[in-house]
């Protein structure tokens, strides 16, 4: 495989994706795919590509996968496991009521996480024509979690420096009401807008919520006792504006789910920063302190730590996000 190539050439995190799909297809072939970034803190997913049998049904497959036990990205112990290890297909939860429709006969499912956290998670379908995954794929699949993490991040990291958009925040609130099916009840008047640019749908079609019903998916698996991290993700919109999709119950007899959409707040942006950029926790304090408005007298002060010190890890921070100085730091990491 090219994975090498294709990782170093790629300039954001779709493409990355979609060639890496396309080379994938010829040397581990699959049916069908659903490729997500997560938030790196809670595991949630963001930014979709898939192709799946029945795109209607994605809501369902969504909120499957989130309570499905068996594989899920959020507890796998290896890179790479496939579902027909399980010795039993029903006892997952989304083959049982959804992909068993469809003649799945295996799935592979890999995450790319590393110590900053977990950034995306991919699952390989194959129907009963094209068979299980062989043991050669699952290896294949192995070697190209390492660099292909590294690629994302990468990728990420480039959004935090790219052109200032314009677009102002709206005035009014964005908000998604799912039901506890996750099909949509309600929205607010920018939420379509905010939709079409998280996910740009094809010709004139409507926009899937994909992010939204994520975060719902999330929700729902806490309820369900099979996650304990919360239901929010950030995500990439556009230039250097970074998103915060959240889900809360409305605590109504429909138990109805309310998302939101709002611009990410500057400590959960730096958060982020930090964690893309591979920042140690000494040094995301040190920013931290330039961010509360310190100047390296008062950040010593305050970390107990020499002068001296502040300005090696200054260095450091220069070094791993490229930034030349304080201000150009800042300005990422907290937003324009």
């Amino acid at each position: 495989m090219r994975t090498e190539a294709i990782c170093a050439g790629a300039g954001d995190a779709k493409t990355l994706r979609l060639e890496l799909l396309s080379e994938l297809r010829r040397a581990v072939p699959f049916t069908w795919y659903a490729w997500l970034l997560t938030d790196p803190l809670t595991g949630v997913g963001c930014a979709p590509l898939a192709d799946v049998p029945d795109a209607a049904e994605l809501p369902t497959l969504i909120r499957l996968k989130y309570q499905t036990t068996v594989n899920r990205w959020t507890d796998m112990t290896v890179p790479v496991a496939r579902l027909s290890d399980a010795g039993d297909l029903r006892l997952s939860l989304v083959w049982r009521e959804m992909q068993s429709r469809f003649g799945v006969a295996d799935v592979a499912s890999v995450v790319f996480r590393d110590r900053c956290g977990t950034w995306s998670f991919l699952d390989l379908w194959r129907d009963a024509t094209a068979g299980g995954f062989r043991q050669s794929d699952i290896d294949l699949l192995a070697e190209m979690t390492g660099p292909v993490t590294a690629a994302i991040r990468r990728c990420l990291a480039a959004t935090f420096t790219a052109p200032i958009e314009s677009r102002p925040h709206p005035g009014g609130p964005v908000v998604l009401v799912l039901g506890p099916d996750l099909a949509v009840r309600s929205q607010t008047a920018e939420t379509d807008r905010y939709l079409r640019l998280l996910v740009p749908p094809d010709g004139g079609r409507s926009p899937v919520p994909a992010g939204a019903y994520n975060v719902a998916a999330q929700l729902l698996a806490r309820k369900a006792g099979v996650t304990d991290e919360p239901a929010w993700a950030r995500v990439h919109l556009a230039g250097r504006r970074w998103l915060t999709l959240s889900a809360a119950g409305l605590g109504d007899e429909q138990e109805n789910i309310a998302v939101t959409i709002e611009n990410c707040a500057p400590l959960d942006r730096a958060e982020l920063f930090g964690r893309i950029h591979g920042l140690t926790a000494r040094e995301f304090q040190v920013l931290g302190r330039l961010a509360a408005g310190d100047d390296t007298r008062t950040a010593a002060r305050a970390l107990r730590v020499t002068e001296y010190t502040i300005q090696d890890h200054l260095k450091a921070i220069f070094g791993k996000t490229k930034a030349h100085d304080r201000r150009t730091l800042l300005s990422a990491a907290l937003g324009p």
